[in-house]
């Protein structure tokens, strides 16, 4: 019998090296494919979608009193008028240093600077302040001197970001209690409650605007 001779032929190490790296460059490839596609989908297809649920997410609106119209005797003397005044809010999240020790620093001075300029309770102010609301109301109706205090804290302390200042209206009345439960007076939403601010509310009432924060 005839011995047969096996040769064992044997693949050089470098072929099979050459082939991995191959298959990872496919697979690589393929990823990036992968990516290129998804994000062309987000962009083109889901852009306007998802820019307007960020829009949503990033502002918010708050309703703005109208001016409210005045009330005149049969001379054409006021006996009710509305003045121009602010209201006060922050947007807590917007509020922030570099470091949350910064952050709280400043929190705190806001808070201090709020409660000395509108004469109220610093612990309540600093609740809200540190607050993860969107929005809270600090002050209403604020006359222009204490809104001339509080901008000036804010360009000495060089912090504008999450404070809001909007006009709003207040209603004055000239003679007092003079003729009060004819005129009557208005609620802190300027809406009429009694008398002639209550029977010709509709009248007196504007159109409210809608004021957006970013």
């Amino acid at each position: 019998m005839k011995n047969k001779l096996k040769l064992k032929v044997k693949t050089p190490a470098n072929t099979v090296t050459s082939k991995r790296i191959q298959l990872a460059m496919t697979a690589l490839f393929l990823i990036f494919l992968a990516l290129i596609f998804r994000l062309g989908f987000l962009q083109i297809v889901k852009g306007a979608e998802y820019k307007e649920m960020a829009t949503k997410q990033q502002t918010m609106s708050k309703l703005i009193s109208a001016k409210r119209g005045n009330i005149l005797d049969s001379t054409g003397k006021s006996l009710a008028i509305s003045a121009r005044v602010d209201t006060v809010s922050i947007n807590p999240t917007k509020i922030k240093g570099k470091t949350d020790s910064q952050t709280k620093e400043i929190k705190e001075s806001l808070a201090k600077a709020f409660a000395e300029i509108f004469e109220l309770n610093y612990e309540e102010t600093l609740e809200k302040v540190n607050s993860t609301s969107s929005i809270q109301t600090i002050a209403k109706k604020v006359e222009q001197d204490k809104i001339d205090k509080l901008k000036e804290w804010m360009n000495e302390n060089k912090v504008s970001a999450g404070i809001n200042i909007d006009e709003d209206t207040k209603r004055y009345y000239p003679y007092n209690n003079l003729a009060a439960y004819v005129i009557g007076f208005c609620n802190t939403d300027n809406q009429g409650i009694y008398g002639i601010e209550r029977s010709y509310n509709s009248y007196l009432t504007g159109t409210p605007r809608q004021n957006c924060y970013c």
